[in-house]
């Protein structure tokens, strides 16, 4: 094995080694299910008269004997692909995944046997196996025997849905799933890729199957899902760590193994909406200006180091919330920052990988609705592409834990969002960014919404020229009316107006916040220093109890932003030689170059700027609560009458 930058590279002899073993499990071997049920299957497939009703997987390796030892009854996952259609012979497609499982499973036992080596598994192994494993060695002997075997799995399902997608994307597009993946055995390595393939074998035969276009998608589907389930049990493993914090390339295939990482060939969305300028959205100077920004801290990310430079530096958005009054412009707001990373991405060569997630991802069965929101997280943080994910209406989506309206769906997806953007195991590359849009932000899970690190008010246009400019963009150019005595377009100068936002929030908004910032400025006079800022945010704590240490991240977040308050120039977007393909620490240099010093005003705008929009949140909330106690209380003293009546009769 050879080190490559920070890459170890998996020698290809090695690999090959493993081509004999692979090739005899694809074939046949004998597995008796411990945790999953044998599946029947939903058609029984009858070929055409005089057609042979088995092929045989040719081997590749000289002096290999392929014919199958297994029992009728036994796992024979060569000859299910090979019947996966009515085709006699063996089609391009079957060939490509009988050379993908091949190949994933040779690459998953070369990782399994690294581990082993680098952890002293492999000593253990021997011992075990000449009697002379020393009493004291057997529980950690367990314990390595079940990490290489989570190894075996992901790898074995991370490889084999690399190399499938590669092949889905010259296909026509096939939707079908998988069941539930049970059969995840963890006593050693080789037992755990027979419980993998028996399942896989088990997928196949009980699915409805007619295309290979089909059998392509339930493999990817049955990896995904396992990796998954994997990843799951190896949270926590200490003995995990030295393969987590390790990265591994197999050069033939331009694979890469970033811990329990997926690594999925990138695969650009096809986009149907119709982007927008940024001349074209009037108003919402602030959000406007920080998704423009944010658009180009995208194109910064790295893909060699996989990471951006403005998440290590800081100043880096991956969440944020922007809310509005309906028609005040948060889909154009979208179609503009997804218009600007397409075109960003089309320029450099990037994949862009755009998704949305909508009501539709609410499902009726228990557990779907959370594993729609896990694809859709998984989709968009690929760290092998430049991706943005929105949640329009969130508050319709994502359910408010204690609020008897919302169902076990909206409540499934709130946890998987809340755990996937600030959660334990949440890792911030820079890749990717989401958006969550509401028009009652107020109705949103207060641990979610303050899980959005940054806040854009989208206002719509509030000035005369704002409506001059937004009267004259929709009007178009069929009429011959004079624009009068107006400077078009000129209140959009974004520098202009964005300077301006920025300091009308010198001081509060909202009617609570301004009693508790001229109660505390009267107190100790001008907010100047770190402890005058600092009691300035306890006093908001007390005002609002769910003012807590997430919210000051979230602000001090925001005034890493606005440290980095400029925007790449636009020649490094439509050159990629001056900057994107440049390499990481280059990039690094030249925007910390970029940056500019903190100042008290940024930290008492930008404090103000988050606890508005709080104080907003929570008193909409609190009304919305309060109106909902009244119409309960109507309703009972209501019934209360009517059962007097009713008593009476």
């Amino acid at each position: 094995m050879t080190v490559s930058n920070d890459l170890m590279e998996l020698k290809e002899d090695k690999i090959l080694e493993k081509y004999a073993a692979a090739e005899a499990l694809i074939s046949g071997f004998d597995h008796t299910p411990r945790i999953a049920a044998k599946r029947e299957p939903d058609v029984v497939r009858e070929r055409s008269p005089g057609l042979g009703t088995r092929r045989r997987f040719r081997s590749t390796t000289p002096g290999l004997v392929t014919r199958s030892t297994a029992r009728p009854e036994g796992v024979q996952l060569a000859e299910r692909v090979l019947e996966s259609d009515d085709d006699a012979l063996t089609t391009p497609l079957q060939a490509s995944v009988l050379r993908a499982l091949r190949r994933s499973l040779s690459v998953a036992q070369v990782m399994s046997d690294q581990y082993g080596e680098q952890t002293g598994l492999s000593d253990l192994k021997r011992a075990n196996l000449a009697g002379t494993l020393d009493a004291s060695q057997k529980d950690r002997f367990q314990q390595l025997l079940s990490a290489s075997a989570l190894i075996s799995l992901h790898v074995f399902a991370n490889m084999m849905d690399f190399l499938l997608s590669g092949i889905a994307a010259d296909t026509e597009e096939s939707e079908i799933q998988c069941g539930e993946v049970e059969e995840i055995l963890l006593d050693n390595d080789q037992l755990a890729l027979h419980g993998a393939l028996w399942e896989l074998d088990q997928e196949i035969a009980s699915a409805s199957i007619d295309t290979d276009a089909q059998l392509v998608s339930l493999i990817m589907s049955y990896c995904e899902q396992l990796m998954e389930k994997v990843t799951l049990r190896a949270e926590g493993v200490e003995l995990l760590q030295s393969f987590s914090d390790a990265r591994y390339r197999v050069e033939a295939d331009n694979f890469e193994i970033t811990g329990f990482t997926p690594a999925a060939r990138a695969r650009s969305t096809t986009l149907a909406m119709a982007f927008k300028r940024p001349e074209e959205v009037v108003g919402n100077h602030i959000a406007k200006y920080q998704a423009m920004k944010l658009a180009k801290m995208l194109m910064a990310y790295d893909f060699d180091r996989k990471l951006n430079p403005f998440a290590e530096l800081g100043g880096f958005i991956f969440t944020f919330m922007g809310d509005g009054k309906p028609g005040t412009g948060k889909t154009t707001l979208i179609q503009m920052m997804a218009g600007l990373i397409n075109d960003y991405c089309a320029n450099a060569g990037y994949v862009f990988r755009y998704q949305n997630l909508s009501t539709d991802s609410i499902d009726s069965y228990q557990g779907k609705s959370a594993q729609n929101a896990k694809s859709f997280i998984r989709n968009v943080t690929d760290p092998n592409v430049i991706g943005f994910g929105t949640i329009d209406d969130i508050d319709q989506l994502a359910g408010k834990r204690g609020d008897r309206q919302s169902s076990a769906g909206q409540l499934e997806i709130t946890a998987v969002l809340m755990e996937s953007f600030a959660g334990a195991n949440t890792v911030v590359r820079g890749n990717c960014t989401f958006g969550m849009f509401s028009n009652y932000p107020e109705n949103v899970d207060d641990a979610l919404r303050q899980r959005a690190g940054a806040r854009f008010l989208v206002d719509g246009p509030q000035t005369r020229e704002d409506y001059i400019d937004i009267l004259y963009l929709l009007m178009g150019k069929n009429h011959s009316i004079p624009v009068g005595d107006h400077d078009l377009f000129e209140a959009q100068v974004i520098q202009k107006a964005v300077a301006a936002s920025y300091e009308s929030h010198a001081r509060p908004k909202e009617d609570a916040l301004i009693k508790v910032f001229e109660r505390v400025s009267g107190g100790i006079g001008d907010l100047d220093t770190i402890a005058k800022i600092g009691a300035y945010l306890k006093a908001i704590q007390e005002a609002d109890e769910r003012f807590t240490g997430r919210a000051i991240k979230n602000i001090t977040d925001a005034v890493k932003v606005r440290a980095m308050d400029f925007e790449l120039p636009d020649e490094w977007m439509e050159n990629p030689d001056l900057f994107l393909l440049k390499n990481y620490e280059t990039k690094k240099n030249m925007i910390a170059d970029l940056a500019q010093p903190i100042t008290v005003d940024m930290v008492i705008q930008e404090i103000n700027r988050y606890a508005d929009s709080e104080f907003r949140y929570a008193d909409k909330s609190d009304e919305v609560a309060i109106d909902n106690a009244v119409r309960d209380m109507q309703r009972m003293e209501e019934a209360k009458r009517r059962y007097m009546e009713q008593s009476r009769t």
